[in-house]
């Protein structure tokens, strides 16, 4: 489906990313799910070489100036290769979101630019230990003194722990000021003293070097602060749209490969004396899962070009919500159908499902879990909807006792 919506630019850019898919080696695949590799800045490398990292950022800085409805082709091509992988590559777009919208142009040339020519390699610092999805309950705190700050406090689940040359680390400026003012967002790069403590063993997404990561009293120079003090929950805000997006329209390339592969062994497979895509216990589950991603990819697309109007923000946070939990639910699905088809040879290494199927679960909990997704969703439709008139037919009325008002009891 997702060609029929494509223009030539994106179907160009489509060919790009996949001849970068087919060029990384099988054996670094292997070597990452093995954790025989933590950080394959190699990949980054060659995404660079190509000019396909930073899409949507100035050419001045290494990108192409496209928007998000040519990212989203890249990102669900892309999203074939292993989500950790994905990951890696999603992670220039989320903290090049910061320079981009808040940064100087001193930290455009100094980061940004580096950063797109994978000469530098970015993490992010959001979750604490004590935190989770409760982000402006952070403990991290940053203390100035003279021109610099000291950083102080811990982040986990930070992939590129192990790899990244520097950190995106929101701290507490102000404990005193509302949650969502008392954060700033710093640019601390490893060697300014960043202690890596635990590097991970994940059930999947292996391979990004995810791990915790500690400070103490790290001197960062007051120039490192991304915008304004107390700005951080602003940034935050702005950096979900990538956060979430990358993980929507790439966890849709898996979900893709999975049904192909699934498909094609229906195609071959014989039992009862008939390829089993004959049956329809196998045949209506690949007619559902066509459905699925067809439906994910169109909502994926709806909210890139929501975005990229900027006409309506709260639209636009809400449809982000609402991709990040559709895409990566219906991955799960497609996946897990994927196996079932398959059947017992599936749950062997013999095929990538069972990878496919350790990386998917991951999906539905980073960048916000989907609960928090359906928070997000709820409450901006009913922001919307209360505060809007009667705009159309009212449709309450097309009741035959609809003027029972006094039936119409709500408390």
């Amino acid at each position: 489906m997702i060609e029929a919506m494509m223009n030539d630019r994106q179907r160009d850019l489509q060919n790009e990313v996949r001849e970068l898919v087919k060029s990384i080696p099988r054996q670094l695949i292997l070597d990452m799910d093995a954790d025989r590799v933590r950080y394959p800045k190699e990949f980054l490398e060659e995404a660079a070489r190509r000019k396909l990292l930073g899409l949507r950022f100035p050419p001045e800085y290494g990108g192409r100036g496209l928007k998000w409805e040519d990212e989203i082709v890249a990102l669900e091509e892309g999203g074939v290769l292993p989500l950790s992988l994905g990951c890696l590559y999603s992670l220039v777009s989320i903290c090049g979101e910061a320079f981009q919208v808040f940064g100087s142009e001193e930290q455009k040339q100094k980061y940004l630019r580096p950063t797109l020519e994978a000469r530098l390699c970015c993490a992010e610092a959001l979750t604490e230990p004590r935190g989770g999805s409760d982000f402006f309950g952070a403990t991290t705190v940053a203390r100035k003194e003279h021109s610099h700050y000291y950083l102080t406090g811990q982040k986990r689940f930070t992939v590129g722990a192990e790899g990244a040359d520097y950190f995106l680390v929101y701290a507490k400026t102000n404990p005193e000021a509302p949650s969502r003012e008392s954060l700033s967002l710093f640019i601390v790069e490893k060697d300014m003293g960043v202690e890596v403590k635990h590097i991970y063993g994940l059930m999947g997404t292996r391979g990004g070097g995810a791990g915790r990561i500690l400070f103490r009293d790290v001197k960062v120079p007051e120039e490192n602060i991304i915008g304004a003090e107390g700005q951080g929950g602003q940034i935050f805000y702005q950096m979900m749209i990538p956060e979430r997006m990358t993980s929507a329209a790439g966890i849709l390339g898996t979900a893709r490969s999975a049904l192909e592969i699934a498909a094609r062994y229906s195609e071959k497979r014989k039992a009862f004396g008939s390829r089993i895509r004959d049956f329809q216990a196998v045949s209506f589950k690949v007619a559902d899962s066509v459905t699925k991603i067809d439906a994910a990819m169109a909502l994926v697309h709806a909210t890139a070009k929501t975005i990229d109007t900027g006409h309506n923000r709260r639209l636009a946070r809400r449809m982000v919500s609402e991709s990040k939990k559709f895409s990566t639910e219906v991955a799960w699905e497609v996946v897990n159908d994927a196996m079932q088809i398959m059947g017992g040879i599936g749950y062997t290494s013999v095929y990538p499902i069972e990878r496919m199927l350790r990386d998917t679960r991951l999906a539905m909990i980073w960048t916000g879990t989907n609960e928090v997704m359906n928070l997000i969703i709820q409450h901006e439709y009913y922001r919307d909807l209360l505060s809007r008139g009667e705009e159309s037919r009212d449709v309450e009325g097309d009741a035959v006792d609809a003027q029972e008002v006094e039936e119409k009891v709500y408390e």
